[in-house]
């Protein structure tokens, strides 16, 4: 079988999984977690193949026109080079692991066949993005995650906020989606087609005509699908969603695509020095933003869902310094540990059974009850701190590296300031997320909260996966040396410079938010927590679901009542009202967008009813009053119609005499 046909079977078979499952899900509902886990997982294998074949060698094409168009074709195209081959491997692998820890996780979940059918299309839809050769095909992946994401993070559709969270993640990325769009049409008019390979070879022989405003539409859509600054809004608020549907969103699909398309079509960005320095700049603010709004969160979601902002920013500042190969190792890196840190985040939910979903200054005796979550939360916390030897080191260590040799004029692919404006962010961030890393570890594991009863041992299917993708979380920044052929050749050498400056400083963050941790503890010592109801025996989608439903409206404001124990009020004094609330970003866009939108809405309203309704209704009744007078004078007596006849001919005789005697008069 050749290697273009193992490629088109490994989106195939996750799409097939879905449709089975949805049809099989009410019949047979025993076929339901077979048809979840086997097609992704053999389509992971599939994945494996295709890499190895690959071999980090010669891109791959191969294609078939869709449809004649009559101007620019669309072309079914698979394109499989280094980058594509391995980041199949990661949304297989991550998408495989998710369904098998939602096996237990949904377990009594009446849902769950429609669930794991929605997971299934998910992941064939990001695979769809990964391995296309054309923009519109990849296009149709891009659209169907976020119909995909729009259900899953409204599953629990039973509370408000679920359905708040859904309904927001799906206008945010549509509201990016529209300049995308543009923009594809505007880049494919500029270089005749919608062929990635053509458009790149139009763009290195210079045959675009419009680089800035094409690659500002674009990146609109990768800022909505990418959640970076300002459309980043829409991420911390899908937490609303089941726990593994939140690995999945925040490892491997959705949120990775956006990074994914810039690094394919980098060269299409490149051609603009004012892009790259805008996506610089977005960077920027988005690391440090997202981590500052971290370390003031008290559900452990939400400071990992900030997490994921931040580390998207450093992906996107590695590609604003135009180096997309530290841009994707990072990507594939963090998709490890972050898959490992929400599936442990999971575990720790089922075993805290807190009122809230995830409040971590109400969680004590943890460790020793949930060790696998633990210690593979431990490790993917270092990994995302960039402590060596984890893989976070080395993928963040990448893209400094990049920054630096930008900054120093050594690489002239982006303009020096943008070097700079990245290096210094990602250093301020490193200290920013050791500090919330050290802080979620510390009120999660080490916390002070009420001890609740123990629920008994973990799901072999929810621990088991932890420690699969704890594997890579340790290992794989090590291979970075052996995977360099994948990379456009990157070696990924860390550079004296920014190792030690990041490693400081990061240790730096984590001792100190560390003191401040054991100052806040001794000073609320004499200030108990008070006990916290427990969930004996409840499945975890089941506690997550109650959770949901005591939330405010304003999904997160549970933070406010954290722990007098907590660190981050410490770090951040006033700036923590602040961040809680993400800045009020939300406050803002409600101010500017919603609130105006929906006094049009009640302009348009009133419009319609009291002004085309008026007219409308008014033709109406007096056409019905012209109906009715006509109707009475039907009387069906003929004496009556003799006598108006007369009276009618009598009253044009006295007209007639009387215009008569006017006009003889003049």
């Amino acid at each position: 079988m050749t290697t273009t046909t193992l490629a088109a079977l490994v989106p195939l078979l996750p799409f097939l999984g879905a449709l089975a499952g949805l049809a099989v899900g009410r019949t047979a509902p025993g076929f339901v977690r077979p048809l979840a886990i086997l097609p992704t997982l053999t389509a992971a294998v599939l994945a494996v193949l295709v890499a190895v074949r690959q071999g980090g060698g010669r891109a791959i094409d191969a294609a078939t026109q869709l449809t004649p168009t009559g101007s620019v074709p669309i072309d079914l195209a698979l394109h499989l080079d280094g980058f594509a081959v391995l980041v199949a491997v990661l949304v297989t692998v991550v998408a495989t692991c998710v369904q098998l820890y939602s096996t237990a996780y949904l377990r009594d979940d009446p849902r769950y066949p429609s669930y794991a059918a929605l997971v299934s299309l998910f992941t064939s839809a990001m695979l769809l993005v990964v391995y296309s050769g054309d923009l519109m095909v990849l296009l149709v992946g891009w659209e169907i995650m976020g119909i995909c994401s729009y259900f899953l993070v409204g599953h629990y559709w039973e509370t408000p906020e679920a359905r708040a969270a859904s309904l927001k993640a799906f206008l945010v990325t549509k509201l990016g989606d529209v300049p995308f769009l543009i923009g594809l049409f505007a880049l494919a008019a500029d270089t005749g087609s919608f062929r990635i390979t053509k458009i790149l070879a139009a763009v290195s022989n210079g045959g675009i005509e419009h680089p800035t405003l094409i690659a500002l539409l674009l990146l609109a859509g990768v800022a909505g699908k990418s959640a970076q600054f300002p459309l980043h809004t829409w991420l911390p608020d899908a937490m609303a969603g089941p726990t593994p549907v939140s690995a999945l969103i925040h490892a491997a699909t959705m949120v990775a695509a956006g990074i994914y398309f810039v690094a394919r079509l980098l060269p299409v960005f490149a051609a603009s020095g004012a892009a790259l320095v805008v996506l610089a700049v977005m960077a920027a603010v988005t690391m440090i933003g997202s981590g500052l709004a971290a370390l003031a969160q008290d559900d452990i979601k939400r400071v990992l869902a900030y997490s994921t902002i931040g580390q998207l920013g450093y992906m996107s500042g590695a590609l604003a310094v135009g180096d997309r190969g530290a841009a994707v190792f990072h990507l594939i890196s963090h998709g490890a540990f972050k898959a490992v840190l929400f599936l442990a985040a999971g575990v720790v939910i089922h075993a805290a059974g807190t009122n809230s979903l995830a409040a971590m200054s109400r969680m004590s005796g943890l460790a020793r009850r949930i060790p696998d979550a633990y210690w593979t939360m431990t490790v993917a916390l270092l990994a995302l701190a960039a402590i060596p030897p984890f893989a976070g080191f080395f993928s963040k260590e990448a893209v400094l590296v990049a920054a630096e040799h930008t900054a120093l004029g050594d690489r002239t692919v982006a303009p020096a300031a943008a070097g700079w404006t990245i290096l210094v962010a990602g250093l301020l961030a490193a200290v920013l997320t050791a500090s919330y890393a050290v802080r979620l570890w510390l009120l999660a594991f080490r916390g002070r909260g009420a001890e609740v009863p123990d629920h008994g041992k973990q799901p072999l299917a929810m621990t088991s996966v932890l420690w699969i993708l704890a594997v890579p979380t340790i290992g794989f920044g090590l291979t970075a040396g052996l995977l360099g052929d994948w990379f456009d050749g990157h070696a990924f050498t860390p550079s004296l410079t920014t190792a030690v400056l990041a490693t400081g400083v990061t240790l730096v963050g984590g001792l100190v938010t560390y003191g401040a941790w054991r100052h806040t503890t001794a000073l609320a010592a004499r200030t108990p927590i008070g006990a916290v109801a427990a969930h004996p025996g409840a499945e975890p989608a089941l506690v997550e679901a109650e959770a949901m439903t005591s939330h405010t409206a304003a999904y997160g404001t549970i933070a406010d009542a954290s722990d007098p124990a907590d660190p981050g009020r410490l770090l951040l004094g006033p700036l923590h009202r602040h961040a809680v609330t993400g800045f009020h970003l939300d406050a803002l866009y409600t101010a500017l967008f919603v609130r105006p939108v929906r006094a049009a809405a009640r302009l348009v309203r009133f419009l319609d009813r009291e002004v085309v309704d008026t007219y409308v209704n008014g033709t109406g009744t007096v056409t019905r009053l012209l109906g009715t007078a006509v109707r009475r004078a039907q009387t069906g007596n003929v004496q009556t119609y003799v006598s108006a006849l007369l009276a009618g001919s009598l009253a044009l005789a006295i007209a007639a005499v009387v215009f008569a005697n006017v006009n003889a008069g003049s």
